[in-house]
Parts: structure tokens; C-alpha cells; sequence
């Protein structure tokens, strides 16, 4: 006669092997939905340049060099001192879409000023780039004041997202709030979702910066990512590491592979997560003040156009490696 222990051991052994048996058909069927996400998305990325760095050119010929190097598009600035002014949306931007179009760029991508619904120039902004045929933009950023609870904050911005995706959605726009390291909203990700889960999450959401997540985030930016994932619009790729400037410790902006970014780990969690938005291009390192914007350069353009055409061929080349 076998000893009770034996005969509970044995059960045990059973009914563990058929539980684990059971449990392969749908550990099978997610990994055939991921990999069905993953082969979704394209080998190639679309990548706009952020136009903010060919601001030395006038339309015409920003759109013929993006194209010359490579780029589906622009993410153009349309904010004060940018490529278009506000102000002159109605007789400019219509202007630089016809650059655009006439070197097969496509207008899908725009940075923006805008927040406010009430405010009649972002209206108008918002209506012109509807009719130019544009599909998502970057709001205005904001900030917690010191005499307001964060949480409260938090309410009254969630309800002027709300408000702000009515009218995308009547335009059919996407607006995308950018988490920007510093004291923004946004900066820590996790103050996002609490904001955006006041929307439908359709017409509004996340413009995902890796950059600003590691300089905020370190070593758990993937948690921030997991945690934002579903309300990801667009991205924004760019590079930096940690230095000394004048005895003070600074994120500094490099290009793209030679910072602290793991593009190779992010793009296969994007992979993963079958995140499949718009891409914008920044390069904020030193182009002789074409990375903030400037003007006039004080570097030989072509000297400008190969940095952007390698940290282009970086992208391309760590996007399609990642697995």
C-alpha cells in the first residue's frame, strides 16, 4: 500500500503537468500575436526631420535638402520663431507645403505653440494644418505652479487636453504632449497617464522622447515606456550622456550612438509593443547653431546635411537590427 505522502506527491505531479500542458495553447497564441505585431511593422522607418534645424533655409530649399538626404518629411515649426509664425499661418503654411510636396515630402508632422482652444491663433493654426493635409502635431508644454497642488494641476489639465482633443477630432488631428526633461509635466512620465486618461485617447496623447525619459528616468526608463505605451502618438529620437560643463554636471547632446541611449534595446521594445507612429529626427549637438535654430550658421552646410544623413543612416540601420 503506497504511503499517503506518495499518493499526493504523485497528484500533485499530474495535475501540475496537465495545468502546465494547458498552458501552452495561449502562451503559443501570444507569441503569434507579438510576432504578427512585429512583422506589421515596417523595415523601414519614415523619419521627419525636425525643421527647427534648417531654419538658415527658406522652404524651398529645406524640402529639396530633406529629400536629397533621405527624409519622408518634416516636422515643421510652426510656433513663434519657427519656419511659420502663427500669425501668418493662413498665407505661409499652405507656402511651405507646396515646398514640401514639390520634393515628395509629406506634411504629416508639425511643432506648435498650441494648448489653448479659447486662443484663436491656435484654432487657426490647427484649421490651416487640417486643410494643408497635416495629421499630427506637438503642443505647447506646462508647468506646475508652485500655489497649486500637483493633483489639481493634473484635473484642470486633463480636462484642457479633453477640450483640446474635441477639436482635433472635428480636424482630424492628433495632438501630441512632448515629455521634456525639467520642470514640466510630463518630465517624470509617470505624471502623464493621470492627464491623459481624462481623454479618449484618440485625438490626443504622447509625443515619446527618449532622450528626456533617460535623463529623467535612468536605468527605469522602460517602466516609464511600459507605462506610457498606450498613449504613444508619435516619438522623438535623439542622443545625450552625462558631463561636466563649467564644474556642473549636464546632460550633453550627442549624435545618435554615441550617448547614453540603448537604441538597439528601445527600438525592440517598440517592436514589442507594435508601436508603429511618426518619427522625428532632432539633432540638438553642435551644427554651428543649426541645433537651436539659428538663422545663420556659422559651419558649412554640407558639413550640417552629413551629420543629419548619418544619424539618419544610424536610425535606419538600428530599427531594422533590433529584434
Amino acid at each position: 500500500m503506497k504511503k499517503p505522502e506518495s499518493r499526493t506527491r504523485r497528484n500533485f505531479i499530474k495535475q501540475s503537468t496537465l495545468a502546465g500542458s494547458a498552458l501552452i495553447f495561449p502562451v503559443n497564441r501570444l507569441t503569434e500575436s507579438l510576432l504578427e505585431i512585429k512583422n506589421d511593422l515596417p523595415q523601414h522607418l519614415n523619419v521627419h526631420l525636425f525643421s527647427k534645424h534648417l531654419q538658415f533655409l527658406d522652404y524651398n530649399d529645406m524640402s529639396e535638402a530633406a529629400a536629397e538626404m533621405g527624409f519622408s518629411g518634416l516636422d515643421l515649426t510652426v510656433r513663434p520663431e519657427g519656419h511659420v509664425l502663427p500669425h501668418r499661418v493662413l498665407e505661409d503654411l499652405p507656402m511651405a507645403v507646396e515646398a514640401m510636396k514639390k520634393y515628395g515630402l509629406n506634411p504629416m508632422l508639425m511643432t506648435t505653440n498650441v494648448i489653448d482652444v479659447e486662443n484663436k491663433e491656435h484654432s487657426s493654426v490647427l484649421e490651416t494644418a487640417s486643410k494643408s493635409g497635416f495629421s499630427h502635431y506637438r503642443t505647447a508644454w506646462l508647468s506646475y505652479p508652485e500655489n497649486r497642488e500637483i493633483a489639481e494641476s493634473q484635473a484642470i489639465y486633463g480636462q484642457q487636453l479633453k477640450e483640446l482633443e474635441v477639436l482635433n477630432k472635428q480636424l482630424g488631428l492628433i495632438g501630441c504632449y512632448q515629455n521634456h526633461a525639467g520642470n514640466h509635466v510630463g518630465a517624470p512620465i509617470w505624471d502623464l497617464p493621470p492627464i491623459l486618461q481624462a481623454t479618449k485617447n484618440v485625438n490626443i496623447g504622447c509625443q515619446y522622447d527618449i532622450r528626456h525619459a533617460v535623463v529623467e528616468g535612468g536605468s527605469c526608463w522602460e517602466l516609464g515606456l511600459r507605462l506610457i505605451r498606450p498613449f504613444i502618438k508619435s516619438i522623438v529620437i535623439k542622443d545625450f550622456k552625462w558631463g561636466t560643463v563649467n564644474g556642473q554636471w549636464k546632460p550633453i547632446n550627442t549624435p545618435l550612438g554615441e550617448g547614453m541611449v540603448d537604441f538597439d534595446r528601445y527600438f525592440s521594445l517598440l517592436k514589442k509593443y507594435g508601436i508603429n507612429v511618426p518619427v522625428s529626427l532632432h539633432l540638438e549637438y553642435g551644427l554651428g547653431g543649426a541645433e537651436h535654430g539659428a538663422k545663420e550658421i556659422t559651419i558649412d552646410k554640407k558639413e550640417v546635411f552629413a551629420q543629419m544623413k548619418k544619424d539618419l543612416t544610424f536610425l535606419q540601420e538600428a530599427w531594422q537590427r533590433a529584434e
